[in-house]
């Protein structure tokens, strides 16, 4: 296609190509908040062309995961959604654990749905929050993350660590609840609700943010199945499926809760299902808390998987040989010659690992699915059209963790 220009000759003309041009939308974009690049192709202000650039922060995490122990690696999944690593943790060592064949104790089933609950509330804070901020809400954006402050607080009572926590172990954690952490989640599920109350009425009906979010970056139901859009960006589109409630795990079938679904599919519906999970996980959280089972958050050491306790440890020398194979020989795991998938629901979607073992104590392939990864390449389709302000808005709908971009 070719443009005439008034000020040249008949002869010569001006191709509509010329006028475009390439913009790098990160890595050092304060909106992009982590390490992603995308290559905009701009017209003017409008958006043409999008290419996100997948692995762009490469760190090898999939290999990794082929010379570390089943244990070991778990400190590696913190560093994936580095935003909700319990969340990581959890999905890691249920796909090792359904390989090995070990089913967790009725406490540690309870503990694994408490944190991963906590860590949803926390992923959905920061989302929406940092959405908030890049549209101009800095109030709401404090708000999110003091509450972040609090779970990190819980989290630090729990197992020592903020942030990268590295809780979970091949058929246990690496901590019982203690009556301070049950007390530190009580007062959180009681004191939390009301400051969400505040947080909606700054945003749900504030003007800027409706008008920069509704109508924007919408994704269709049929488009949100034939890309295997999962979790809040896949809800807030009509797609029903939630891997708690369609293939439950943990204790989850024990608790009620509600499948939080939206029909617009643009950014302002997945602000709204995002707000509305957070509740639901405080349920979650709120009925698990009260009803924690006795006995051991650990299998027995008749398994030889889960370190044995201190005690054990100290008054037993099946104790004492456990502790030694697992800490210090690596001789502990009887892993088959055989491969496995389990999916979790993580708070940006599906998250689920396969594993081939091959009788070590290391995977002989690892693969993760992360929801980011397929997320991200929804955002070329999304953007078509719309103006480079709306990129910000966009992207933090999707609430894209570079680290699970890795490839």
């Amino acid at each position: 296609m070719s443009i005439a220009h008034p000020e040249l000759d008949a002869s010569k003309t001006v191709r509509s190509e010329d006028y475009l041009w390439k913009l790098n939308f990160g890595p050092q974009h304060p909106a992009t908040h982590t390490t992603l690049r995308i290559v905009l192709t701009l017209d003017g202000e409008r958006v043409v062309d999008a290419m996100p650039e997948m692995g762009y922060l490469h760190s090898g995490f999939e290999k990794i995961g082929e010379h570390l122990t089943f244990n070991q690696y778990v400190t590696v999944t913190d560093r994936m959604n580095y935003i909700s690593p319990m969340a990581n943790n959890v999905a890691w060592h249920g796909a090792v654990e359904k390989l090995l064949g070990i089913t967790l104790t009725p406490r540690c089933s309870t503990i694994r749905t408490i944190v991963a609950e906590l860590a949803r509330i926390s992923d959905h804070l920061l989302s929406n929050g940092a959405v908030g901020l890049d549209v101009g809400a800095f109030t709401f954006f404090l708000y999110a993350f003091y509450q972040r402050e609090v779970i990190y607080d819980i989290f630090e009572t729990l197992c020592g660590a903020r942030f990268t926590n590295s809780y979970t172990r091949v058929g246990g954690v690496s901590h019982d609840f203690t009556p301070l952490v049950v007390q530190k989640i009580r007062d959180f599920v009681k004191n939390f609700p009301r400051t969400l109350d505040d947080m909606e009425r700054l945003l749900t009906r504030n003007r800027i943010f409706v008008d920069r979010t509704k109508g924007v970056g919408v994704l269709s139901r049929a488009e949100a199945i034939a890309r295997s859009a999962t979790g809040p960006v896949a809800r807030a589109s009509g797609v029903t499926r939630d891997v708690r409630k369609d293939d439950p795990y943990l204790s989850y079938a024990d608790f009620d809760f509600n499948i939080c679904c939206a029909s617009a599919g643009d950014c302002y519906a997945r602000y709204l299902v995002r707000m509305a999970e957070i509740r639901e996980s405080l349920r979650i959280v709120s009925q698990a808390i009260e009803n924690i089972p006795e006995g051991p958050a650990n299998v027995g050491i008749d398994q030889r998987t889960a370190l044995p306790s201190k005690q054990q440890v100290y008054s037993t020398i099946e104790g004492t040989i456990s502790h030694f194979e697992l800490s210090m020989a690596h001789r502990g795991f009887e892993v088959p010659c055989e491969e496995s998938y389990a999916a979790t629901e993580a708070p940006n979607g599906e998250l689920g690992f396969y594993i081939v073992g091959d009788g070590r104590e290391a995977a002989y392939r690892a693969r993760c699915r992360p929801p980011s990864l397929l997320h991200f390449a929804l955002f070329p389709s999304l953007i078509k059209g719309h103006t480079l302000s709306d990129v910000v808005a966009v992207l933090g709908s999707l609430n894209i963790i570079a680290a699970e971009l890795d490839r």
